[in-house]
């Protein structure tokens, strides 16, 4: 039996009103909470590095619509612009939409790739998502409490040069109701910064000391996965890992993400020794 398709599924119109229904509860609950988003920004730097990361922003390959590519890379140069030299002090949030706003033509963002209804199709502001991905991987590595997180298939395009970077894919957002927010609950300021040149996105974050801990991320039992309904799935198992800065010792070691994610690339390009 087929099973029934929800309002926002039955057409366009009906999505944009399933949307701005979100979008309007999201205001409210912002309106009436308690938390606190980060109010500083600052051109000057923190002299500490907590955690760094670049890649490449666009992607290239069968399929892959190269102007889509590029209007991504835009969006997150302006995004980035909007973000960068927040300064999170301890007890404040971040909140990726409280900083980069309404992504409309209005406000200068053009025609990306977005996910909707779990199909990869053509939206305004699209390819935000890469931002998104890249403030989580270094959050992951890092002292600061992830506070919501919506995960979507991380398995959107192969990976690149046969390189693997867990969470470097996988985080979705969507203004302003699928949000990515992270909290400093630590006794020192946090600032996010983010910029691009060229065609790559870097990001790092910086404080006043040295943590006493640092952190890795662990995959385990990486494979694809064809199921019975035809489809290919990305599984695997991350872990985060927590050690004292000093020694090395292990101090924490927990599972952060169950991965199963449907491939949305064309699956003749999914590694063969990597399917099971």
């Amino acid at each position: 039996m087929a099973r029934k398709k929800l309002f926002c599924e039955i057409s366009p119109t009906t999505y944009k009103i399933s949307l701005y229904k979100e979008i309007v509860k999201r205001h409210i609950k912002n309106f009436l909470g308690k938390e606190k988003f980060a109010k500083v920004k600052q051109e000057e730097k923190l002299p500490v590095v907590i955690t760094s990361h670049s890649n490449d922003m666009i992607k290239r390959g069968p399929g892959i619509n190269a102007l889509h590519q590029q209007n991504k890379a835009d969006n997150i140069r302006l995004a980035c612009s909007k973000m960068n030299g927040v300064v999170v002090m301890p007890g404040e949030s971040f909140s990726f939409w409280h900083y980069v706003g309404k992504t409309n033509k209005k406000n200068g963002f053009a025609e990306g790739r977005v996910i909707i209804n779990g199909k990869l199709v053509a939206g305004v502001g699209g390819g935000l998502c890469n931002l998104a991905n890249t403030l989580n991987l270094l959050v992951m590595h890092s002292p600061l409490t992830v506070t919501e997180i919506h995960h979507h298939s991380d398995a959107l395009a192969p990976d690149p040069n046969g390189v693997r970077v867990p969470y470097s894919a996988g985080t979705s957002v969507n203004y302003n109701f699928v949000d990515y927010r992270f909290r400093n609950d630590t006794d020192q300021p946090v600032q996010v910064c983010t910029w691009c040149e060229g065609d790559s996105l870097h990001a790092e974050l910086r404080t006043t000391n040295e943590y006493p801990w640092t952190y890795r991320l662990v995959e385990e039992n990486h494979h694809f996965h064809k199921e019975d309904n035809g489809k290919f799935y990305r599984i695997s198992k991350i872990y985060r890992e927590t050690l004292d800065r000093a020694t090395g010792k292990l101090i924490k070691r927990e599972l952060n993400w169950n991965n199963h994610s449907e491939v949305m690339f064309d699956y003749s390009l999914i590694p063969i020794e990597q399917i099971k």
